[in-house]
């Protein structure tokens, strides 16, 4: 290895300087491109359900911790309506999960080049970078990764412990985020007992952490173990949507290659570096610690992302060793793989552009079918909200003065519920949803003079309602699949039985 890598020692005195125009450049693209895309299209189904579990605070969701709800209710009480606003926080959080990478880089000591290298392999993929343009629990997830695995590393650097406990506080934030948290803390402390260094999970300040994030956790726990934790049984809706995109089998292939053409060399350099070479071996544990995650999804049926906020460390460490790599290689050898890096940067920067959503929604081309609108469902699940809207409005002004005296809303899916809460709560009657986390807002009242229905089976509403009938139908050109395509409206009157009978029979995650 070269003499710069050697500079980096156990106290973190010496670190090549920072390439602080480089990565200032890469920063300002980063988020020219997210402000660009967050500006797009419209809400995405899952914005639109935040919005909504915000106008309903509570301790727990059935699905997430309360941090997106009240970040969204936040953004939206600043700026109502906008979707860009909405979306600054997920902006803020991947630019600075880019520089981080650089950062991480610079602290295995890798010089400006390595840095850069870091910073583009990370911000050069379309779902490291584009995930950013909207605030979503992966987003904010693999960010909050990110900043803990740096702290880590200035921890592993310098051993001061007050950066575990800094650590910490933000493990209590993710974990109402999201509950892929403990995964990884575990992965860490197994990857730090295999592989060092042990006196990680010695250090008295560690635990005093986890018994913050603990004790943080408590609401939640009450709230999901007073709804008979719906969290865990989550597990197997992801898994089972996970079969659509190859399942257990194809689990990590795929979640390798969500780096893409730089990305995905630069990670795999950075697993063979971190653990063969011994100038890295003090951070040989998180590389331990992405393979035990891997392991663990995989078996879990876990979603191939779910790993991505370990990317940022082990990038880093490829760009330090490929560029040591071209240091140590003859002449010849140095200029044909400088050329092929630059050659897969070159087509990175063309996936990125041509990713970003520059395209008019007129020239967007329409889901074949449901597998590939689940692939793609971070464009498609942005259309067909207004229209949704519109065409329940219309149902809704079509009932008779009596059915319109005490009237209700349900609707097949949760994002149909946000959208109408968010676009048409001035105009509907109250909303209702069984699907997911908003079957536990609200159980609807007995006693509707009528229910207009949104999308559902007719043979499950005829067996609630005497009288079932179409009075509409959604079908947008753009959109996703049983939210807004495909979608009838009905008009249902006669309920059969009591709600608090029927609504825990019809509720489904």
């Amino acid at each position: 290895m070269t003499d710069v890598m050697e500079r980096v020692i156990d106290d973190g005195v010496a670190t090549p300087p920072r390439a602080k125009g480089a990565i200032a450049v890469i920063a300002v693209l980063a988020a020219a491109v997210l402000l660009f895309a967050a500006s797009r299209y419209g809400y995405f189904g899952d914005e639109l359900y935040f919005l909504a579990a915000g106008r309903r605070p509570g301790w727990g969701y059935a699905d997430q911790g309360p941090v997106l709800p009240l970040i969204a209710r936040a953004m939206d009480t600043l700026a109502p309506g906008s979707y860009l606003v909405l979306r600054l926080p997920a902006v803020a959080l991947t630019v600075t999960a880019t520089v981080l990478c650089a950062e991480l880089a610079r602290m295995f000591g890798g010089g400006r080049s390595a840095q850069t290298l870091a910073a583009a392999g990370y911000a050069s993929s379309p779902f490291l970078l584009l995930q950013g343009a909207m605030l979503t629990t992966n987003t904010v997830d693999t960010a909050l990764w990110v900043i803990i695995t740096w702290l880590l590393v200035c921890w592993v650097r310098s051993r001061r412990d007050v950066l575990l406990l800094i650590a910490a506080l933000i493990t209590a934030i993710d974990l109402q985020v999201k509950w892929l948290i403990p995964f990884f803390w575990v992965a860490v402390a197994a990857g730090a007992l295999i592989a060092g260094p042990r006196e990680l999970v010695r250090r008295p300040l560690l635990w005093v952490g986890a018994l913050i994030v603990v004790i943080s956790a408590v609401p939640e726990l009450l709230w999901q173990s007073g709804h008979g934790w719906p969290q865990l049984a989550m597990g197997n809706e992801i898994a089972g949507e996970q079969a659509i995109l190859g399942g257990r089998l194809l689990f990590i292939p795929m979640s390798v290659i969500l780096c893409e053409f730089l990305g995905t060399p630069l990670l795999l350099i950075g697993i063979w570096v971190l653990l063969r070479y011994n100038i890295f071996r003090p951070y040989r544990f998180l590389c331990v610690a992405l393979l035990l995650l891997y392991l663990a999804f995989m078996i879990t049926g876990g979603r191939v992302y779910y790993p991505a906020g370990m990317y940022a460390v082990v990038i880093a460490a490829g760009a330090v060793g490929a560029v040591t790599a071209l240091g140590r290689m003859a002449s010849v050898w140095r200029w044909s793989l400088a050329t092929v890096l630059v050659a897969l940067g070159i087509a990175a920067t063309m996936l990125i552009l041509q990713a970003t959503p520059w395209r008019s929604a007129d020239r967007i081309t329409p889901p074949h079918n449901d597998a590939q609108a689940a692939v793609q469902i971070g464009v498609y699940g942005q259309f067909g909200w207004p229209e949704l809207d519109e065409a329940v409005t219309r149902a809704y002004d079509g009932l008779t003065p009596v059915e319109r005296s005490h009237p209700i809303l349900v609707t097949d899916t949760y994002w149909q519920a946000s959208a109408l809460d968010q676009l048409g709560r001035a105009h509907l009657p109250p909303i209702y949803s069984p699907s997911r986390g908003f079957g536990y807002f609200a159980t609807p009242p007995d006693g509707a003079t009528a229910v207009v229905a949104v999308g559902g089976s007719e043979a499950a509403l005829q067996s609630q309602f005497e009288h079932v009938e179409p009075v509409g139908r959604v079908d947008t050109r753009l959109g996703f699949p049983g939210n807004t395509q495909n979608v009838t409206i009905w008009r249902c009157t006669g309920q059969r039985k009591s709600w608090s009978q029927v609504w825990p029979r019809w509720m489904h995650l």
